[in-house]
């Protein structure tokens, strides 16, 4: 079994869940809770410009339902679409959560297919992290980009599996390999994931981790695919850290011995 001490690092600080969960999609606060719950998930994205985290007075605020002092706030910049909004929007979160710098980037590179805009990415980059933030990053699966976004000092590669919301699971696992193969700092899958055996499979090729928001929010019963989603990160990580077999075509290996049979 894989040990206790199997931990995920970002930034310095240690995290028994490989499972990073968003915080969108839900019906209200309270279901977004039992999922957070039910996934085991001690990291939780949200999203700055459309969840409120205190910049709404008046409303009701996620801080009153996932308190910071239970979980890792990890803020994100979904919906922006240039460098200068992305870290706009992470200089007022770092304000509204006491100095906070660990944040997700991403910079959309259009609305329809929310890819991303991986030149308006690394420029972002480059300056939150010269701004003291720890920068887990979104970006496209190129080994060339997700490489030069480490050596400008993100803490976390977070290439695509398929497209943000589309479930289709992961396209080019070949990429994600080569990845994670010259990657020093981890890499998570995020986006994409559609059920727990794509969130296995991310885990089975040596991701660290996975982060997901739809594929729990928006199924039939969110809070059973979470408690899914959590198995499938455990089962995904053992079976890595424990080695497939070899796939062999044609050839032959009885489970039994046959030695000593009886003639």
């Amino acid at each position: 079994m894989a040990q206790k001490k199997d931990s995920l690092i970002i930034a310095g600080k240690s995290y028994q869940s490989r499972l990073l969960v968003g915080t969108g999609k839900y019906k209200d606060f309270q279901e977004t809770r039992l999922a957070i719950d039910a996934s085991g998930a001690e990291i939780i994205t949200v999203a700055i410009r459309r969840t409120n985290i205190g910049q709404n007075e008046g409303e009701p605020s996620l801080l009153d339902f996932v308190p910071p002092n239970r979980f890792t706030y990890l803020p994100n910049t979904a919906g922006c679409y240039s460098a200068d909004d992305a870290v706009r929007t992470l200089r007022l979160a770092r304000e509204l959560l006491d100095g906070h710098t660990l944040v997700k980037l991403e910079v959309l590179g259009d609305p329809k297919t929310l890819y991303p805009n991986v030149m308006e990415t690394l420029k972002a980059a480059e300056i939150l992290i010269k701004e003291g933030f720890d920068v887990m990053v979104y970006t496209s699966d190129d080994p060339i980009v997700a490489k030069e976004l480490e050596n400008i000092g993100c803490c976390a590669i977070m290439p695509l599996a398929s497209l943000i919301g589309s479930g289709m699971g992961i396209l080019n696992p070949w990429n994600l390999q080569i990845i994670i193969e010259h990657a020093k700092v981890p890499v998570l899958v995020d986006a994409g994931v559609g059920t727990a055996s794509d969130a296995a499979i991310a885990m089975e090729l040596g991701c660290e981790g996975v982060l997901m928001n739809t594929a729990i929010a928006s199924a039939n019963d969110p809070i059973m695919m979470a408690s899914a989603m959590k198995k499938a990160i455990e089962a995904g990580r053992e079976a890595y850290l424990a080695g497939r077999m070899a796939k062999k075509l044609y050839s032959a290996s009885p489970t039994s011995p046959t030695q000593g049979m009886i003639s």
